[in-house]
């Protein structure tokens, strides 16, 4: 049987800009990728809204993947974002692993953001324990 499985989180955008202040590149080297800390960045202005984007998204995928006790480091969990807007994930390393054990065949992201707060939803569709597909 497919199943489907979520996770969703919601993270203060304020938090972020906080530790942004306070820790800086030590911060977002040790949470984000390369590509995911270069879009960030691009705007001055938008730095904290965007990484807390994506450090809900993380949360959200751990949830729905079920892997919080895992040992993963948290640039497994990338948010990549096309030329459209349109933002997807791709796990590496041990969330990848994770993900094919448990026959996840897709992952479904959602970003969103108002005043203070950006959230993410993630859904996972998980294969038939026999299918190939």
């Amino acid at each position: 049987m497919r199943t489907l499985r979520t996770g969703t989180d919601l993270v203060q955008v304020s938090r972020i800009a906080e530790s942004l202040k306070n820790f800086g590149e030590k911060f977002t080297r040790r949470l984000f990728t390369e590509h995911e800390i270069a879009y960030a960045m691009s705007s001055e202005a938008l730095q904290a809204e965007r990484l807390a984007k994506r450090f809900a998204a993380k949360e959200a995928t751990i949830k729905a993947l079920n892997l919080p006790s895992v040992g993963l480091d948290w640039r497994q969990i990338e948010v990549l974002r096309d030329a459209s807007g349109h933002c997807s994930l791709v796990l590496h390393g041990v969330a990848r692993e994770a993900a094919e054990r448990a026959r996840v065949r897709e992952l479904a992201l959602s970003l969103s953001h108002a005043g203070d707060y950006a959230t993410a939803m993630v859904v996972a569709l998980t294969a038939e324990p026999d299918s190939k597909d």
